[in-house]
């Protein structure tokens, strides 16, 4: 495993997974403070309108007054809805809870301009895609993916997951193998393995997803809005706070299924995925902002990056979860030069 940091060389960890309490928050804060409540969303930013035709080359779905409306229909019956645009090696973007595809805008717009094909999808029980009440777990997740990849016929990917997303590229990788994949690339993920158990010391409570089951149930609408807050560390002093932003992350959560949503919180934080991080045999990139409220530094990347072969994990100091919203130019930056060496 290589590890960079844009701290200068003192300011780094000494120790592979060991996280320099002066760089970021503490676990303690980051897990039990009133607003940090464990996650694994996604980022959301303004949707861009599709040109016209865009996604219809690769799919074959008509698209509606310029915007691709593409879905497929996966094995139980679901309907799974996907972005695809432009053309070029592809690069495949899964998003987290409980947010859609239109969380990776920022990205796919970024490297549709620069000669990528760009495809992102709404998870089942998230966003525009069917809203089932079963099949809301990773095995399922990781199995919807790989029809995409089949149905689309998609080879030599980029793939890149975001939290949850991170766990469902995972996953993915762990059943079926990295033949369509080349590169991979975790950010904020929630590997190896949210849970504190016997054997994961390092994780959290169930008692913290409890929680956030609590606040999906009883009042989802308020808890999203509050969640934004810590999500992209706009509770930090003398943060500026996007109204924007925090509206677009209510809405693309209010958008999917109370019960897949519900559901998946035990999706991400029970699922261990140290046996499908072994399995990873392509260059991979993991990525993390050391003030990440959400997914804490010391439970995840570093602890994820000595269990990937040929790994090399970059944090960025100050960042939280929502960094590819609030530092999009340097991670669309790293991102476009990992895959072109």
């Amino acid at each position: 495993m290589k590890q960079v940091s844009s701290r200068s060389h003192e300011e780094q960890s000494p120790q592979p997974g060991v996280v320099n309490p002066q760089a970021t928050y503490t676990r303690r804060n980051a897990l039990y403070g009133s607003a940090a409540l464990i996650a694994a969303v996604a980022l959301p930013s303004e949707s861009f309108a599709t040109p016209p035709g865009a996604g219809d080359k690769h799919s074959g779905v008509e698209p509606a007054k310029g915007k691709a409306m593409n879905t497929i229909t996966v094995k139980d019956g679901t309907s799974i809805y996907f972005k695809d645009w432009g053309t070029g090696q592809p690069i495949v973007f899964c998003h987290g809870w409980p947010l859609s595809a239109d969380a990776w805008d920022a990205q796919m717009l970024f490297f549709g301009q620069h000669g990528y094909r760009v495809i992102a999808h709404d998870r089942r029980g998230h966003g525009r895609s069917g809203q089932p009440w079963t099949g809301n777990d990773m095995d399922t997740y990781a199995d919807d993916l790989a029809e995409i990849f089949e149905k689309l016929d998609l080879k030599n990917v980029v793939l890149v997951g975001h939290s949850t997303g991170g766990g469902e590229v995972a996953r993915y990788i762990g059943r079926h193998g990295t033949k369509r994949v080349s590169k991979a690339v975790l950010i904020s993920a929630v590997t190896p393995f949210m849970l504190q158990t016997e054997t994961n010391p390092h994780g959290a409570p169930m008692s913290v997803f409890d929680g956030l089951r609590a606040g999906v149930s009883s009042n989802r609408a308020q808890f999203y809005k509050d969640l934004s807050m810590p999500f992209y560390g706009y509770n930090k002093p003398d943060a500026k706070v996007s109204e924007g932003i925090r509206d677009a992350f209510f809405l693309e959560g209010m958008e999917g299924s109370l019960q897949g949503q519900y559901e998946c919180i035990k999706a991400f934080s029970e699922t261990d995925f140290r046996g499908d991080l072994k399995k990873f045999d392509v260059p991979t990139l993991i990525l993390q902002g050391e003030a990440d409220q959400i997914v804490p530094l010391g439970i995840s990347s570093p602890i994820t990056a000595t269990l990937v072969k040929n790994s090399t994990l970059k944090t960025y100091p100050g960042q939280p979860h929502g960094l590819c919203t609030t530092f999009a130019d340097t991670i669309n930056s790293d991102l476009l030069a990992f895959i072109k060496r």
